[in-house]
């Protein structure tokens, strides 16, 4: 009887077993890779990825299609995106053969004075309200994009996102969730309940959401271009409703700005080129780990191993000691950017590691002198664009301009209040940014493009997505898919000091005893749930001429083709 018993338990637990098992590949894989000849797009929202393909089937080209995914992102997840903020995007250019850099981001009000924050007692800037707000950099942007590589008319492409704001769209769980969350914390400022909370609260998992005001503003740019955003009736309507909330972001400042077309930067890693954009940005805190775990046979040490995680989280805290002191807007500040991307320099920092105890504290290299979406296209021409767009802290500031539909960023809350920081405030300054984009080529030529949404999770995110790919030979959707590490509590650009070591938070999936090795060398561990990041994806197979897309199961994303 004990017998027969013990076979039954087997085979329960052999039942049980089978949903976690894959006929092939990793068993962490939500799903296989989508794999299409003539195009593909991935995004963190199911309509959005369908209109980019609407585009391309329709003859428009990636960038086309990508403006158009950004635009219905900006209405479907208004809790990570939309035209109140900023954008940054790489671009593959298959006539050029050459990748382009595009940086979005908006600068601090003019009128607003450094000693202001000091007259009134602010040791750091506030995350929401009207001072954080600096200049909406995203259609701007979206121009600087089509003007140099669009094919289809700014119409075509806003239409989609101008009849989901009309007409409605179903609200999915996961910006179901961040709306709830949202709406409570900005429902007190202005506007905020008229616009998202209509019904009372925030709309629930599959109600049908509109956002006609929005629509009519995007009306009015498709009409209008840039200027009416810029210049025209828009920018006096957010001009009118920053004054009367105290604020200083200004119709003089909406005019003044300009987007920047910039070079990529990137290391080589094991043979493949992973590019990044330059600062303000934080992009280049993936190339420094990149750079000093190249050092490493990581591939010897496994993937979810105590070694590897300990080798990577200490390769992060050193590099962002360094994005704490040195990463900031070029115009205000020289950033050494090719010393702290040189083999060279991570060859001397890597000499810091101690392979079996966590440190404590970091000092910042000695430099000679001298929640976010994230979208990518790839079209049949052979153009790719890696483009990520947000609101900064959520829903942005909550600032909602009366008649317009959407929040304006809080980005400006990333400045440092301490003279002589490198991203100290200043009037007409970018402050530090953490939204990234990313690709990859191998031997010149394009194959991946991607991107990991979340904060100071994006540079952390990228490198293992990069080190998943190569050193641990996952396909696309399995780099995705497979657990993460997040490693918090570094020093921040604001001038805010972490020390201690930090905390190190793991995504369910790592074993048990590796945490437990992970804790005797040091390490704080904590189990977080969310804070992990979105992750995006499109490779080119140059064997068989096809494209492959991955979007992961953390968000409500999707990569579809044809």
């Amino acid at each position: 009887m004990k017998r027969i018993l013990s076979l039954v338990l087997a085979l329960c637990n052999f039942v049980i077993a089978i949903p976690q098992d894959r006929i092939t590949g990793h068993s962490f894989a939500t799903r296989s890779e989508v794999i299409a000849r003539n195009g593909m797009a991935a995004t963190s929202q199911p309509l959005a990825t369908q209109v980019a393909l609407d585009i391309l089937k329709k003859g428009g080209n990636a960038i086309d299609a990508a403006i158009a995914a950004n635009a219905v992102l900006g209405v479907v997840e208004p809790t990570g995106a939309g035209i109140g903020g900023d954008l940054f995007a790489m671009i593959w250019s298959a006539d050029k053969g050459k990748l382009y850099g595009l940086n979005g981001s908006g600068r601090s009000p003019r009128s607003l004075k450094l000693e202001y924050f000091k007259d009134n007692g602010y040791e750091f800037i506030p995350s929401y309200g009207p001072l954080p707000v600096s200049v909406p950099g995203c259609v701007d942007a979206w121009y600087e994009m089509h003007d140099m590589f669009g094919r289809l008319s700014m119409k075509d492409i806003l239409q989609p996102a101008i009849n989901y704001a009309r007409e409605g769209f179903p609200v999915t769980e996961v910006i179901a969730f961040y709306l709830e969350k949202g709406t409570n914390t900005l429902k007190e400022y202005p506007n905020i309940k008229e616009v998202y909370m209509r019904s009372g609260k925030a709309p629930s998992k599959g109600e049908v959401f509109k956002n006609p005001l929005l629509a009519t503003t995007l009306e009015k740019i498709v009409k209008g271009g840039r200027n009416e955003f810029y210049r025209g009736s828009i920018a006096h309507d957010i001009d009118a409703f920053m004054r009367k909330q105290g604020g200083f972001l200004s119709y003089d400042d909406l005019s003044r700005h300009h987007s920047e077309w910039v070079e990529p930067v990137s290391t080589n890693y094991r043979g493949y080129d992973v590019w990044e954009l330059p600062p303000n940005g934080q992009g280049i805190a993936a190339l420094q780990i990149l750079n000093i775990l190249e050092g490493y046979d990581l591939a010897s040490m496994g993937f979810g191993s105590a070694e590897y995680i300990h080798t990577f989280t200490e390769a992060k805290k050193l590099a962002f000691e360094d994005r704490a002191r040195y990463y900031a807007d070029p115009f205000f500040s020289s950033v050494p950017v090719a010393q702290l991307i040189s083999k060279k320099y991570a060859a001397e920092r890597r000499k810091l590691i101690d392979p079996l105890n966590a440190a404590k504290v970091y000092d910042a290299g000695v430099i000679e002198a001298g929640n976010t979406v994230y979208l990518t296209v790839a079209d049949k021409y052979g153009n790719i664009v890696s483009l990520i767009q947000s609101n900064y802290r959520g829903m942005g500031s909550g600032m909602c301009p009366t008649g317009l539909g959407f929040v304006l960023q809080d980005r400006g809350e990333m400045f440092s209040l301490e003279q002589g920081h490198a991203n100290v405030y200043a009037p007409g300054k970018r402050p530090f940014q953490t939204i990234i984009p990313a690709f990859i080529t191998k031997d010149r030529k394009p194959w991946v493009s991607f991107g990991l949404m979340g904060g100071d999770m994006q540079p952390q995110g990228h490198v293992q997505i990069v080190v998943n790919l190569i050193d641990f030979k996952m396909n696309l959707q399995e780099a995705g898919d497979a657990p993460r590490m997040h490693h918090i509590g570094s020093s921040e650009p604001t001038g805010q000091q972490m020390t201690d070591g930090g905390i190190l938070l793991l995504e369910s999936g790592f074993q048990t005893e590796v945490i437990q090795k992970l804790m005797s060398m040091g390490h704080t561990i904590q189990w977080d749930l969310g804070g992990f990041g979105g992750y995006q994806a499109i490779m080119w197979d140059s064997k068989n001429k096809v494209w492959y897309g991955a979007s992961e199961s953390r968000k409500d994303g999707q990569a579809a083709g044809y």
